[in-house]
């Protein structure tokens, strides 16, 4: 059996056939990732080729610049852990760096995101406590990280992941960065790398909702890796859900990808007992499958999805952010699961149910169902219906800062052209025109 290059070999290979040294290397990827040609020393690229450290936030650009095969690498990255020299904690703290930097990112790769499903650093947690000279990191600083994504989350979800993502941003390179870089012990340690682990995913949410889908992707893979060395499977299994929620959205061509991350993020999740979190990612698996076209498989999910949502007690959520799939959210994404299956009035009811039912207040949310809703009516012919339904996302959506909030507001301006003829529809399409210069950034 052919045994597959390591990722240094991939790397030097590619230099020598261009006559590359690492001074050439660092060169290219310093300007391919925004920072100039003296954005990356020397060394990094040199060890990098030399096979004694593995790149992970550079991966990419690597690809990229080198042209390198993507199976190659994917089979690379998938043959198992890289070792103490792919540090998680160094990683994400350059790449919260590089976020505060610059703001346009490489787009989403397919090999990227399968990547995600390696674990580079097991021993991450326990080579760091008890070490002499660093600061010293308590219940304290986990409680606070804690409180801190929360409050950034609760702005996030109403006011859209274009608010505030500045914030996260600063807060994890300038107060977590030398906490994970601290010493802990074990228990405070597997804490502390499980609430930066929400903290990351927030960061990746933010950037996603704000058209970012290369950043989104870094964080998301990140989230992964410390809820896995945290050994969190529910905030592992949910940092997967925000790779593959993101592979659905970039359309066909991610489809398989999306698949398969859904399969793993419901196999990562197999021993949970939160109903709550269960129907979460069975309802994206359900979601993934009618995409790629496999409607047995979607319509077993979702009834499985159902059946958990509906166990779920009376007891509040807890902070993670699978306990909070409410059964309001739950009939928003059934309901346009339903309406991809072509079962239009199922798809409606469950999206008036959405509406309905209390938990669903935040306006982004109430916005992007209002949104789904009415295209539903266009699509079963209730064009009077359909715009007072988006007449009601308009007023609902006015100071959101959301890329689904402007591609909502464009398919409605794009579905309308057709009654163009109308008073009340050019009223309307004028009004989407508000919504979108501001997320064209």
């Amino acid at each position: 059996m052919h045994e597959s290059p390591e990722i240094g070999e991939l790397i030097r290979q590619a230099c020598e056939a261009r006559g590359w040294g690492p001074t050439k290397l660092a060169r290219e990827l310093g300007n391919a990732e925004g920072r100039g040609p003296h954005g990356l020393d020397r060394q990094s690229a040199r060890r990098w080729m030399a096979g004694k450290r593995t790149p992970v936030y550079w991966l990419p650009y690597i690809v990229e610049v080198l042209d390198l095969n993507m199976e190659a690498v994917r089979v690379t990255q998938s043959a198992g852990p890289a070792g103490p020299d792919a540090d998680t904690v160094a990683s994400v703290i350059e790449l919260g760096r590089s976020d505060v930097l610059r703001r346009n990112f490489l787009a989403a790769t397919s090999a990227y995101a399968l990547g995600a499903l390696n674990l580079p650093d097991p021993e991450s947690i326990t080579r760091r406590t008890n070490r002499t000279g660093a600061v010293r990191v308590g219940t304290g600083e986990v409680a606070a990280i804690r409180q801190m994504t929360k409050t950034l989350g609760d702005a996030a979800a109403e006011l859209g992941g274009g608010h505030a993502r500045h914030l996260a941003v600063r807060y994890l390179v300038d107060d977590v960065g030398p906490w994970l870089e601290g010493t802990y012990t074990e228990k405070t340690g597997r804490a502390l790398f499980a609430e930066t682990s929400q903290l990351v995913h927030l960061a990746g949410w933010m950037a996603q909702d704000e058209g970012n889908e290369g950043m989104a992707q870094r964080y998301y893979a990140h989230a992964y890796r410390l809820a896995a060395e945290a050994g969190e499977p529910e905030l592992a299994a949910t940092a997967l859900r925000g790779l593959a929620v993101q592979a659905i959205e970039l359309g066909p061509r991610f489809h398989g990808v999306a698949l398969r991350l859904s399969e793993r993020c419901v196999e990562e999740a197999r021993a949970l007992d939160d109903p709550r979190a269960v129907s979460y990612y069975r309802t994206t698996l359900a979601d993934a499958a009618a995409l790629d076209g496999d409607r047995r498989l979607a319509t077993q999910a979702l009834a499985a999805s159902r059946t958990a949502i509906e166990k779920t007690p009376d007891a509040p959520p807890g902070h993670s952010w699978a306990s909070h799939f409410s059964i309001g959210r739950w009939a928003h994404h059934s309901g346009m699961i339903l309406a991809r299956l072509g079962d239009l009035d199922q798809a409606t009811e469950h999206l008036h149910q959405a509406l309905e039912i209390h938990g669903l207040d935040r306006r982004r949310s109430r916005a992007i169902v209002l949104a789904d809703l009415g295209q539903v009516h266009l699509r079963k012919g209730d064009l009077d219906t359909a715009l007072s339904t988006w007449t009601a996302f308009l007023d609902c959506a006015d100071g959101i800062r959301s890329v689904k909030i402007a591609e909502a507001a464009n398919d409605m301006h794009v579905r309308l052209d057709r009654y163009g003829h109308l008073p009340e529809v050019e009223e309307l399409r004028q009004r989407t025109g508000a919504l979108l210069p501001a997320q064209d950034t």
